[in-house]
């Protein structure tokens, strides 16, 4: 997993999060789905970076991947 991202069960329920905040990694691909730019994630949360936002997107990705992968394997 990308380092920015990290679990912590006594953050947000152990939910992943952007390292250093309470914002949920999913919250950002979310927001991107519905139509909102990297500037306006950006200007959403100030707190964070471009690398963070990279670094949710990356995270869902890999989470797709593997899901994908264990339903294939299941068959």
């Amino acid at each position: 997993m990308n380092p920015r991202i990290v679990i912590d069960p006594r953050v947000c329920s152990g939910k992943p999060v952007i390292r250093g905040t309470r914002i949920m990694a999913h919250q950002v691909p979310s927001m991107m789905a519905a139509g909102y730019s990297i500037a306006e994630v950006l200007q959403d949360f100030p707190q964070l970076e471009a690398e963070d936002v990279i670094a949710c997107l990356e995270w869902a990705a890999e989470l797709i991947a593997a899901q994908t992968a264990a339903a294939v394997a299941v068959g």
